[in-house]
């Protein structure tokens, strides 16, 4: 039994779960302190393998998890994106982390698009959250651009129920009637 064949495309990137080839390249993301501050830290590879085989495993258990993106002109890894909903969490998650040298190329955007729209028609989701810390302000732009609003403070699970979390979130009625063509 092996991970599902799920692979989506947008104009520059392929979103698809994670390959065991895409892992020095997430060690290398979770281990600069700049583009983990906002998501538990800088990580040893160990611990940043253990952190990829979570994602691989949610996949497997739940038929969901991030996605690996992988940007399509260079077939490079360039980050990770899309649902996520792990025991303890406070709703049904969208959430981006990509590369430092790839962002402000709107490859956050237009990746969590597709991955919303591949939640709410293949999850049953009646809701969709991003858990943002409240200094992360590109975080809160991003979410503010995907139609989602400030829901209001949340919490999350052990072990990370000492960091502060803001909620952004929108409903499934929201997101398909921005979605519709006027």
């Amino acid at each position: 039994m092996g991970l599902p064949d799920i692979i989506i495309e947008t104009d520059r990137l392929i979103l698809r779960p994670p390959r065991v080839e895409d892992f020095d390249a997430y060690a290398s993301k979770m281990a600069d302190p700049e583009g983990t501050r906002f998501i538990g830290g800088p990580q040893v590879r160990a611990a940043a393998w253990r952190s990829f085989l979570t994602s691989a495993g949610a996949w497997m258990i739940q038929g969901f998890s991030m996605f690996s993106v992988i940007e399509r002109a260079s077939g490079r890894w360039i980050g990770r994106l899309g649902p996520w909903h792990p025991e303890g969490w406070p709703g049904t998650e969208v959430g981006w982390g990509l590369a430092r040298e790839a962002q402000g190329k709107g490859y956050a955007y237009e990746g969590s698009v597709a991955a919303i729209d591949w939640a709410f028609a293949n999850l049953e989701w009646t809701e969709v959250i991003h858990s943002i810390h409240p200094d992360n302000r590109s975080s809160q732009l991003l979410a503010q651009r995907l139609g989602s609003s400030l829901q209001g403070l949340g919490k999350l699970p052990a072990p990370f129920e000492d960091s502060p979390i803001e909620i952004w979130g929108q409903t499934r009625e929201q997101w398909l009637q921005r979605r519709r063509p006027a």
